[in-house]
């Protein structure tokens, strides 16, 4: 049960103010538990997942049919969010969700499906297809940051001093100009 560092044979004493032959303290209730040599195991098997590798098979599909993509990061913007909710028409979702041409196509599994099928690759055919290059104004991050407060959140006015700006969201960015508007909504 014992580290091997617990085991050694020291001749250090801690001398205590108190003559009590017992020792007690609040940082050490938990020695057993730290003692261990491993966790305990789980009672049943853990399954991680993460959006995030939903959202990078969705984007590697679409990508692969060298379309532009206009990906609304929500965590990039509330108002994405704002209007996905609005769109949907329900707040509690999961992600990502596809819109082509403004139609609603499903998610990253219902994307997957309609890539194996050859659905995706009908749909998307009408689209043109674009240069798979990174934004020159961006560098492919779809915002920059703001012309108004560079960034700040702050404008100053002579008339009202300092107030919030409005051009941009909560993180002082803006769309990319030249990124902005594109035909697939992810």
């Amino acid at each position: 049960m014992w580290r091997p560092w617990g085991k050694s044979k020291s001749t250090t004493r801690i001398h205590s103010a108190s003559s009590s032959p017992s020792f007690s303290c609040s940082s050490f209730k938990d020695i057993q538990t730290l003692c261990l040599d491993e966790p305990p195991p789980q009672p049943s098997p853990i399954r991680k997942s993460t959006v995030f590798r939903r959202v990078r098979l969705a984007n590697s599909l679409l990508r692969g049919f060298r379309v532009r993509i206009d990906e609304r990061d929500v965590s990039m913007d509330s108002a994405f969010t704002a209007e996905l909710i609005r769109v949907m028409g329900r707040s509690r979702l999961t992600l990502p969700r596809v819109f082509i041409g403004g139609r609603y196509v499903g998610g990253a599994e219902e994307v997957r499906q309609m890539n194996e099928v050859g659905e995706l690759k009908k749909i998307l055919k009408a689209l043109p297809e674009v240069d798979p290059a990174e934004c020159d104004v961006c560098g492919g991050h779809r915002f920059v940051l703001c012309d108004e407060c560079y960034g700040s959140r702050k404008v100053f006015t002579e008339k009202a001093g300092f107030r919030v700006c409005i051009a941009c969201n909560e993180n002082g960015l803006v769309r990319c100009p030249s990124c902005f508007d594109d035909p697939i909504l992810l």
